[in-house]
């Protein structure tokens, strides 16, 4: 029997996953980072993209987050996000709507603030177009 750890990912409003891992992939500001059992502890801040559990079983969940703080224990990762959701549940017409509606306020900007609200809603929109790619590629 493989080693696991436990992983809790959270959302503002629900926990969204709680159980064991072999492994999790999540994006981090600095890169994509892997934690196994025992991993030495972390903290750390997420970018808008996919976090991978890769399950005991040998399946692989994907979520998609907003963007928030992974905390890594030796046999605990807790991932806290304003918004969390399993990729399966995207809506992809709404994703690729929110990009093109991030892309023509990029193209219009007015303000430094403008620019940089457009600049994070198309992350968010193209984290979630990967995380539903990554999902259909397992299918």
């Amino acid at each position: 029997m493989a080693m696991t750890i436990h992983v809790d990912i959270v959302s503002t409003t629900r926990e969204i996953f709680s159980g064991p891992a072999e492994m999790v992939i999540a994006t981090a500001e600095l890169g994509e980072v892997g934690i196994l059992p025992r991993h030495s502890q972390m903290l750390t801040r997420l970018r808008p993209g996919q976090v991978r559990v890769k399950i005991p079983d040998g399946e692989e969940q994907v979520f998609y987050v907003s963007g928030g703080l992974m905390e890594v224990q030796p046999h605990v990762v807790t991932v806290l996000a304003d918004t969390a959701e399993q990729a399966a549940n995207l809506d992809e017409a709404a994703a690729l709507s929110a990009k093109q509606h991030a892309e023509q306020l990029l193209t219009n900007r007015t303000s430094a603030y403008e620019y940089a609200r457009a600049e994070a809603e198309l992350a968010q929109a193209a984290a979630q177009l990967a995380a539903i790619q990554r999902l259909r590629k397992r299918k």
